[in-house]
């Protein structure tokens, strides 16, 4: 059983915007601190055409850690998964996304997973080009052809504020380059990364890449393939088991649903084979999540039993 009107999903949209309150907005990347905490929104994509929404599905925010699922899939599209896992891990943290601590205790000295900073950054380092330009150009293709939408672009200011307080990241980075597990220029990549956090999209272009996974990397409406069902399945389950930062295991058990967050309040999810969620609620918990988001995905889940375990 699935939500099937706007009026269903505007009653859980309501009775979640209560604990927006008990949340706070990214502070530490001026550009964001601007988000009205108070808002929240949602868009389930089905495979089969429709969408069901509520809120205000059309504004829009940038993707900030959510980018990272499309980098890890078009750096395996690039490299190949042996290379792409040799230089990255795939095992779960307890730790905050943002920390060094297991760099400096693993050896040899690569990331846990590509859902923290330290792996995606390695990953994004992996992605093909000459140059930030077209590496970025190759990233907004493939969110091109999963949304529908060739519109989508970078906020550039976002990306400035998060370059101009970019430290901690290319303090991952400069560790990371030292073991040799970073081999690209690391401004460059502090810019593409910076770049890549900061694309805008909507809650519904987010349902739509949920699709997208959900069915397995074919596009639900013309049918036409555009990321290989074993990268979709390996991303997929990145979000389950490293999607909601340090949070990761309790969402899974009281939510259920494969889903990616960023600190701008994003949340992108799915529900195998047919449906896609995008979720947008700038308020952020503790672990830096959204927090009106992370109850709204739990009601939904309850309410129309879409946990896949």
């Amino acid at each position: 059983m699935y939500c099937e009107t706007d009026e269903e999903l505007l009653e859980l949209v309501e009775r979640a915007r209560n604990y927006t309150g008990q949340g706070k907005v990214a502070s530490y990347i001026p550009a964001l601190e601007r988000a009205d905490q108070n808002d929240l929104s949602m868009a389930l994509y089905y495979t089969d055409g429709r969408c069901v929404k509520a809120g205000d599905v059309e504004k829009k925010f940038t993707l900030q850690s959510v980018s990272k699922v499309l980098t890890l899939a078009l750096a395996i599209m690039d490299r190949g998964e042996e290379e792409v896992f040799s230089r990255v891990g795939m095992e779960p943290t307890g730790d905050p996304f943002n920390s060094i601590a297991k760099l400096e205790t693993q050896v040899p000295a690569k990331p846990l997973n590509p859902m923290i900073n330290a792996g995606a950054l390695v990953v994004t380092d992996m992605i093909a080009g000459n140059s930030v330009h077209q590496k970025l150009g190759r990233l907004l293709s493939i969110i091109h052809d999963m949304t529908n939408n060739s519109d989508i672009d970078i906020d550039h200011e976002v990306a400035q504020s998060e370059y101009e307080t970019a430290n901690l990241n290319r303090s991952l980075c400069y560790f990371m380059k030292q073991h040799g597990v970073v081999e690209g220029d690391v401004d460059e990549l502090i810019d593409l990364y910076t770049k890549q956090c900061a694309i805008q999209v909507t809650c519904y272009d987010l349902a739509r890449i949920g699709a997208v996974l959900a069915n397995k990397g074919l596009d639900p409406q013309s049918n036409r393939r555009i990321l290989p069902a074993r990268i979709a399945t390996i991303v997929k389950t990145f979000m389950v088991t490293c999607g909601m930062y340090n949070a990761s295991g309790e969402f899974a058990i009281q939510v259920g649903i494969p889903s990616k967050s960023g600190v701008s309040g994003a949340i992108l999810g799915l529900v195998p084979p047919s449906m896609g969620v995008g979720v947008y609620g700038p308020a952020l918990n503790d672990k830096g999540n959204s927090i009106g988001g992370v109850k709204l995905l739990e009601m939904l889940s309850q309410r129309y039993d879409l946990s896949i375990f």
